[in-house]
């Protein structure tokens, strides 16, 4: 099959390659430039555990062609490292046992990060039906609802207050 050279941003960084236009998302950036954080479970669009977030919206890598990403922002957990330490979603998870095995971890990351940069302040059913298109088999979920209102709280006191009067 021919290859077409395509352009993708991923992770802030530029990337030129040839690929089959039939390659998957998914494949290119597991095999391709080794982010292996993005897993591979069901092949249908049913767990979410292949959930990266294309130009800022979670998508399901396991069924998007990576031709039709070109000219996107392309963002996996592995972009979400704070200058090369956790960010503190990935701190949170571990800290409240969010992520048992740890496979589906990273597209709950995905589509978490995506809830908080849309929502400040989601509700619990806000949070839940962010989720519902996530499966996990481990933790019950409730762990993962602690670490989120963990960070949530936590960038809730970090954010500046406005004082009567300033400008």
């Amino acid at each position: 099959m021919k290859k077409e050279l395509i352009e993708l941003r991923i992770n802030g960084r530029a990337h030129e390659l040839a690929i089959e236009p039939n390659r998957l998302l998914l494949d290119l950036l597991r095999q391709d430039l080794g982010l292996t954080g993005s897993k591979r479970a069901c092949d249908d669009s049913s767990c979410g555990s292949c959930t990266v977030q294309v130009d800022g919206v979670p998508m399901l890598s396991c069924t998007m062609l990576a031709a039709s990403c070109e000219g996107q922002e392309i963002t996996t957990v592995e972009g979400l490292a704070d200058h090369g330490g956790l960010a503190a979603l990935q701190k949170a998870y571990g800290d409240f046992g969010g992520a048992q095995c740890g496979f589906c971890t990273p597209g709950f990351m995905m589509t978490v990060r995506w809830l908080l940069a849309n929502n400040s302040d989601p509700s619990e059913q806000e949070i839940r039906e962010a989720l519902s298109s996530n499966l996990c088999r481990c933790t019950g979920y409730s762990q993962m609802y602690q670490a989120i209102r963990a960070v949530i709280e936590a960038e809730q006191k970090a954010a500046p207050t406005e004082m009567v009067g300033a400008k």
